[in-house]
């Protein structure tokens, strides 16, 4: 089914014709050589560039289409994704652009179960999550890309072939132009679930594929919904299954229909057997569509994410159910866990055994959003006469009884992952509360010295782009190592908003985090020495 013209005319002002580049004319004899080379130009592969080219790092980002991607896909951005999009830049218009929610309402039938906030609390500078379609967010980082220089973004260049070196990968680019080759200390392929590199390097998926079909409709429509998250079982506008309604910007509405395993795919997407089903969800008929297509469920992913010089992030990597947000905002945690590394790696400030801290950390992260997507499925399309009962019964006690709330599984949105690695420090003393070694850091409101209010995570970013020092201060402090940034809270520095950042981070005064350059916890100190922190600084570079 084509586009609608909101989607054509975002299209028409993103479309990006081939252009020669110098490598193309390199001597048959010699190859260009660049110290990374991204495979990809979505929302993962884009991110990972602009935060290598902030590091300072040259990177060649080549994509085989001509324009940003089409069709229904992504479209909720978690919190942990709008703060890693601040830090590059274009977190503000995603923002400004998307549809700001928080809450979740699960119906049984006709009836409301029970409903949930995803950040109860104040105090953040962003949302839990956001709703935007992907060609916008594409849009924006494409815009991003556009004002670095160390960024060469290449379109219509699609790689046919790679070879592996010691040091070094050579890969071949088709182009308008005939082919060309060039060299990288690294490839990294985000060139999603279809990726040709996962099949060049002989990498297989593995996981499960679910039978049961799903329908997408995006539909436009002025409606007074609230801005929230509303899931179905057994609806009564479609008995026996579930369904889904998420609102987007520009009066696009996600609908999600659950179908029979066995519904003819080509039948179901057709407009006028899909009208009727919609109409019967929203009690009219008065909407236009703008995408419709069917899925099944997958969670799958590679076994390992480091193939000599290529390394792989986003659906390359892995596959989980859309339900949860989990896909494109995992992927984008892969970007952001990749770029410090691979930057401190290039620049030979890490071994490069730190690389295979990706490995451990996103693969770990990858399973625990298989798990979580796998038992949404399981839940919301029971595939035994067992599961189905299960589901009953647990429906049926929800209703009156807290505990069976907590097994109702509609979909448990994305959260950042905690790292169990190597990188980390464990604790020398007892914390009553805060993240712990492996966790994201938190946002919290502080005033600044011309008494502004301000967040954590701007200061974060002020502190540049390497390892950070959180002190909350009390009188003395500690010279921290070349390089690590200070933000101080107390005692002449950033002032507490009403004590939010203490509690939320447990501290007491003296203590002190040691956040790494993608924010997460290296480790805390209830009373840091130079040499605790140098030592925990030494073992999040990979030296230990």
């Amino acid at each position: 089914m084509a586009q609608a013209k909101l989607q054509t005319e975002i299209e028409a002002k993103t479309r990006f014709g081939y252009r020669r580049h110098a490598d193309q004319d390199v001597d048959a004899a010699g190859i260009a050589m660049h110290g990374v080379v991204v495979v990809g130009a979505g929302p993962v592969g884009l991110s990972l560039a602009i935060d290598l080219a902030q590091r300072g790092q040259s990177v060649v980002l080549l994509d085989d289409a001509d324009r940003i991607g089409e069709g229904s896909r992504a479209i909720c951005f978690s919190k942990r994704s709008l703060e890693f999009w601040d830090r590059l830049g274009v977190g503000q218009r995603m923002v400004d652009k998307g549809v700001v929610w928080k809450v979740g309402k699960i119906f049984h039938g006709a009836s409301l179960l029970y409903q949930f906030d995803l950040l109860p609390e104040q105090g953040h500078k962003r949302p839990a999550f956001i709703n935007l379609q992907q060609f916008y967010a594409e849009a924006y980082l494409v815009d991003r890309v556009t004002e670095m220089p160390d960024i060469s973004l290449r379109w219509r260049n699609k790689v046919v072939a790679l070879e592996q070196r010691n040091d070094h990968a050579i890969i071949t680019v088709d182009t308008p132009d005939g082919p060309y080759r060039i060299g990288a200390n690294y490839v990294v392929a985000c060139d999603g679930a279809r990726s040709s590199l996962r099949q060049m390097v002989g990498a297989e998926f593995s996981g499960q594929v679910f039978e049961d079909q799903f329908l997408i409709a995006d539909v436009r429509m002025t409606a007074e919904f609230p801005t929230e998250r509303w899931f179905w079982f057994d609806p009564p506008f479609h008995a026996g299954r579930s369904a889904l309604l998420h609102k987007q910007p520009d009066d696009i509405w996600r609908i999600d229909l659950q179908l029979n395993r066995n519904a003819d795919p080509v039948a179901e997407k057709r407009p006028e057997n899909v009208r009727p089903r919609i109409a019967r969800m929203l009690g009219h008929d008065q909407f236009d569509f703008e995408w419709i297509s069917l899925y099944k469920f997958q969670c799958r992913r590679m076994a390992r994410f480091i193939h000599g010089r290529v390394i792989f992030a986003g659906d390359a990597a892995h596959q989980v159910s859309p339900f949860g947000a989990r896909g494109a905002n995992s992927g984008l945690e892969d970007a952001e866990n990749l770029a410090w590394k691979l930057d401190r790696v290039l620049r030979k400030t890490s071994p490069e055994a730190l690389l295979e801290s990706y490995q451990v950390e996103r693969s770990a992260a990858a399973d625990e959003n298989i798990r979580e997507s796998t038992r949404s499925t399981d839940f919301m399309a029971p595939a035994t006469r067992e599961e189905a009962r299960l589901r009953k019964a647990v429906l049926s006690l929800a209703k009156e009884t807290e505990f069976a709330k907590r097994m109702v599984n509609g979909g448990r949105l994305s959260v950042s992952a905690i790292y169990r690695t190597p990188l980390s420090t464990s604790d020398g003393e007892a914390w009553r509360g805060g993240p712990r070694p492996g966790a994201s850091m938190l946002d919290a409101p502080i005033i600044g010295v011309s008494s502004e209010v301000r967040y954590l995570t701007d200061a974060f970013v002020n502190c540049g782009r390497g390892f950070t020092l959180i002190e909350f201060a009390n009188g003395a402090t500690v010279d921290p190592p070349d390089g690590v940034g200070v933000i101080r809270i107390g005692d002449g520095g950033l002032t507490d908003f009403a004590g939010l950042a203490a509690a939320r981070y447990g501290a007491e005064p003296d203590s002190a985090y040691l956040l790494r350059p993608d924010g997460y916890v290296a480790a805390r100190f209830r009373h840091p020495t130079r040499s605790a922190i140098e030592a925990a600084l030494a073992r999040a570079s990979g030296y230990d």
